[in-house]
């Protein structure tokens, strides 16, 4: 009989914390056992192991991201929209370093992550509408914001910029350049 107050959405909560304190490497299935006060069998009558329990935190990092991006353009768009993307993301890794490096590079080709991946997409694609963009070229600019968002928040994140300069004109300055790469509003 599975303990009572213990579900999944709990041990998948319990292994976020873990991840949070702890770093992605310290998801054990015993840590997440300890965590939420039973044997680490007990947990199996909630996941599957400890790949579908990475798989669901997976899925609720994506999905956390995805709640974030859409918040943050909601009523807003154009460059605005994309501004406040591109915040809303950064904000998002640098608050949850380690729960955001348990999140999938490519969760589109897995079929437990795709509908949370694309979730993403389509609020990204949606700030980008204005622009018109054929379906390559909004590829090719998905992939820049990302690389920008993802590249300086995760070296952020890690300590990475020691020089005395404000990281905030650091990253406008990106963003200003990421919005003057796109095609002029028809």
């Amino acid at each position: 009989m599975p303990r009572a107050g213990l579900s999944t959405q709990a041990v998948v909560q319990a292994a976020v914390e873990v991840i949070d304190e702890h770093g992605v490497a310290a998801l054990t299935l015993a840590a997440v056992a300890a965590r939420c006060g039973v044997a680490a069998p007990s947990l199996y009558k909630h996941v599957g192991g400890l790949a579908e329990l990475k798989t669901q935190v997976g899925v609720r990092v994506l999905n956390e991201l995805g709640d974030r991006f859409a918040a943050a353009a909601m009523g807003r768009s154009g460059a605005d929209a994309i501004i406040a993307l591109m915040h809303a993301y950064r904000a998002y890794v640098v608050a949850h370093p380690a729960r955001y490096a348990a999140m999938p590079v490519d969760p589109l080709h897995h079929p437990e992550l795709a509908s949370a991946g694309i979730r993403q997409l389509e609020v990204i694609q949606a700030a980008l509408r204005p622009w018109r963009l054929d379906p390559a070229e909004q590829v090719h600019t998905i992939r820049k914001l990302r690389v920008i968002a993802h590249g300086f928040a995760s070296l952020e994140s890690a300590g990475g910029f020691g020089l005395p300069e404000d990281l905030e004109e650091t990253y406008q300055q990106l963003i200003a350049t990421f919005l003057g790469s796109l095609p002029a509003h028809p």
